[in-house]
Order: structure tokens, then sequence, then C-alpha cells
């Protein structure tokens, strides 16, 4: 018996189902990665986005990344930021009052929301985030988009709770939204190779099950260009669209490239393999045609620049994330990239659009003319 493999589908034939509204698959994607047509890929999850979100408008939004703590016990290679427990040179745990303060300062120029995630600190229970949170809310009226996935599970772990007693325990106290930190690429293969100690693949999609189950809206992430193959790319996104169609609590899905400087993984990623604004724009482009359910694609400057981050608008783009007035993750894996409000307004206006200041759920704030 001859077995005949099946034929790769046309990337003409995937963007004519894509253009008229019908559902790609995971062979439909990976040819599309394959193809490496950028422009028309580009020009298709362009009207895509114009057919999801308002054409004439880009978001973005002013918010805070605060690392409460880089003491964690994960290990993982890709990680230029933690410190192990123990180290007391280097280890940091934020007392309440420098939060209070950088709070008090998003704040005083315009800022909703904080974003606030930190290592799996071995000292840290449910009493430590709920003490936290709820002093927070006591003080200030922000939005808390806070703990990762890998964090909430650590956090059950270390208080003996389950995963959805942790989550309403930690909505009670303030948790307002789950980001989506911690996901890298949901494939046990590369969890195993970069991350062995942090959560598995169906652990954190449970997480965020729960999390949906509870009302609360979370993001999705991917961090590629390292281990994975185009393939596990594709099935990490296939995940993702699977329990966006289960319980539709994901708002936003935010990719970006693997940084390689000061971490473990510098030997595994040779320069030529390094992924490139190409790569970058590319895997976005299909990220907005798979992910047909997920409400808006977010650019990321922060590991692109400002540039590619402007360019990304037109490659299924409809939101160019965060001012981030603070960031420790990326820039300690030797990117740094800063920008103003004033800035994202211009480049957004440079483009035809109207810049749109939202909050974390994508309401309105304020709308630039």
């Amino acid at each position: 018996m001859t077995v005949t493999a099946e034929p790769t589908p046309a990337v003409d034939d995937v963007l004519e189902k894509a253009l008229g509204g019908e559902r790609i698959s995971d062979d439909d994607a990976i040819a599309l990665l394959r193809s490496r047509d950028l422009v028309e890929i580009g020009r298709v999850a362009n009207e895509v986005r114009n057919r999801m979100n308002d054409p004439s408008k880009v978001t973005f939004i002013v918010d805070r990344n605060v690392n409460y703590t880089n003491v964690c016990v994960t290990d993982c290679d890709f990680c230029a930021f933690y410190r192990r427990p123990g180290d007391v040179r280097e280890g940091y745990l934020l007392p309440k009052p420098v939060i209070y303060k950088k709070i008090e300062e998003t704040l005083a120029v315009g800022g909703t929301g904080l974003l606030m995630q930190g290592g799996h600190h071995p000292d840290l229970g449910i009493d430590y985030y709920e003490d936290l949170f709820s002093s927070i809310k006591a003080r200030y009226k922000i939005h808390l988009h806070a703990l990762s996935p890998p964090e909430i599970q650590h956090i059950a772990r270390r208080s003996k709770l389950t995963v959805p007693e942790t989550l309403s325990r930690l909505r009670d106290a303030g948790l307002d939204s789950v980001p989506g930190g911690g996901a890298e690429i949901l494939v046990d293969r590369v969890r195993a190779i970069i991350a062995p100690k942090k959560t598995k693949s169906e652990e954190w999609l449970d997480v965020m099950r729960q999390a949906h189950r509870l009302g609360m809206s979370t993001t999705a992430t991917m961090m590629y260009g390292h281990v994975e193959t185009v393939e596990e790319r594709v099935e990490h996104m296939r995940k993702v669209r699977e329990l966006q169609d289960e319980l539709h609590g994901f708002r936003a899905f935010i990719s970006w490239t693997f940084q390689r400087d000061g971490n473990r993984m510098d030997d595994m990623v040779s320069d030529d393999a390094m992924p490139t604004s190409f790569d970058y724009l590319l895997t976005q482009a299909v990220s907005r045609i798979y992910l047909d359910n997920v409400p808006h694609i977010q650019s990321s400057w922060v590991t692109q620049g400002m540039k590619i981050g402007q360019v990304a608008l037109g490659f299924g783009a409809d939101d160019m994330g965060s001012v981030m007035i603070e960031e420790n993750v990326v820039s300690a894996a030797g990117t740094t990239h800063r920008t103003t409000t004033d800035e994202l307004v211009h480049l957004i206006k440079a483009l035809g659009k109207t810049p749109v200041q939202r909050d974390t759920l994508y309401r309105e704030v304020k709308v630039w003319g």
C-alpha cells in the first residue's frame, strides 16, 4: 500500500480562504510561515484586522510593568532577569512603599493600569498577595493586571490550594485580569529544553481556563525564535485558539522574538538562526489570520524597536501595547527600547490613523484627533 503525502496548501488558496471568512487549518498556517510571502500575507492580515477592529484607529495603553521580585526557583535558560533564592547582593523583593510610589507616578502621567509580574519566590504564599493587592486597591483606583499563569500555579502549590481557589482569593483581593506571560511555546518538548521546572503546556492553559471560568479577562503570548519548529509555533497558536473557542476569555495575543543576551541560551541559537524583523512581521501576520477568535493583536515594539513596531500595524496589529513606563525583563536580556505617549501618538498619526489611549480591557480613555 502506497501512502501519499498530503499536498502542501498553496499560499494563494489559504489567503483566499481567509479573505472569505473561512478558518484556516494548522497546515495552512505552516504553509504561510514557510512561504516567506510577507507582502501578500501581511496584506491579508491587515484586511482581517480591519474587519475585526476599527480600521481608522490604533490603540495603546499607559501602564507600568512592576517586577515586584526577581527571586525565582525555576532557572529558565532564556531568562536574564531572575536571581536565585539567597542572592543577597542582587535578589530583591520590593517593599510596599516602593510599589505605592511607582503607582502614584503612573497615575500622575495618566496611567490606568499596573502590570505586575515577578519570579517564583519560594517564601511568598497567597497571604502575601492578598495583603499586597488589597492594600493597593484600598489606596488607588488602578487596574491590576498581574501574575502570569506560572506564578499563579506556584502560589497555589506554595499555599496548598487548588488553582480555582487561588484565583478566587486573588480576584477577591483585587486582581482584575491575568497577563499571558510564561507561555513561551506551549509544547512540552520545547519547555523541557528551555524551562524544565516551569509550568507544562496544559498547566498554563488550565490556569487560563480557570480564570476565564471566573469571568476574568486575560491575554495570550508567544516567545519564539529559539529551539521550536515552525510546526510548534502553529501548535502553540492552535492551543490558544481552541481555548478561546471554549471560553472566549483572551482579549489579545502578543508575540515576540527571543532575546538572547545575558542568558544561558546564547549558545543554543546561532547568529544565522536568530529571528529577524522579517520573521517577526510574518509570524505576527499569520497569527492575525489564524487566531480568528482573538479580538486584538499587539505589536511588540519593546523587542523590535519603534520602527518595526510601527510597521507591524500594517501586518495585522491593531494595538501598540504599552508606553511601558518601566520594564526590566526584556531589558535584562540586552534589548532596551523606550517610548512616550507623545511618540506613540506621533507614530500612529504618521500612518494616517487616530491614536486612542485605552485601558487594560480595551475601553477608550482618550482619543487624539
